[in-house]
């Protein structure tokens, strides 16, 4: 079974769509008022594969999850209530964001295979300081996150309703 990470192209947008908007539902169905705003929608998606931060989980030839690398500074993360981040000896980090993973797919714990592949490619772009950001009620995220070994650092606040998230950093060395 070939398993790999690659970036996004123009022909993975329809299949990354089908897989947000069953993310959505699955979210508002566990109650998790996360994504449920339209938000991300079909021009971040297209964006995201323009500025070429945004990956594919393939295995055996099928798009199996989705997931984004920021390679700039997150406003939201400029503030962090209830903690700090720790400071590392590079002043630049990158983000994750945007994580879902095809239905087809699901149960199979892949999301860890997919963010330690993410946590890979921000490796190898020379960052040691990724950061990761979810809704306080996505627990299953959560769990995910903390098994790839990042640290809970505080809260941050994104700018929208209900934009309070629980906030992760990983310090690679």
């Amino acid at each position: 079974m070939a398993t790999y990470l690659r970036k996004t192209i123009d022909k993975d947008l329809p299949e990354i769509s089908k897989m947000i908007e069953s993310a959505k539902l699955l979210l508002k169905a566990n109650g998790i008022n996360q994504w449920q705003d339209g938000y991300p929608d079909e021009a971040t998606l297209h964006s995201d594969m323009k500025q070429q931060v945004s990956y594919v989980l393939i295995i055996d030839g099928q798009i199996a999850g989705t997931g984004v690398i920021l390679n700039k500074k997150d406003p939201s993360y400029e503030e962090i209530e209830e903690g700090s981040w720790t400071v590392s000896d590079k002043p630049v980090y990158r983000s994750i964001h945007r994580i879902a993973m095809s239905p087809d797919f699901r149960g199979r714990h892949l999301s860890s295979t997919l963010i330690g592949y993410l946590i890979t490619a921000a490796g190898l772009m020379g960052s040691s300081d990724i950061r990761i950001d979810t809704h306080p009620d996505n627990h299953a995220m959560q769990r995910v996150i903390q098994k790839a070994g990042f640290d809970y650092r505080g809260i941050i606040y994104l700018n929208k309703p209900d934009g309070k998230r629980w906030a992760y950093q990983l310090l690679l060395s």
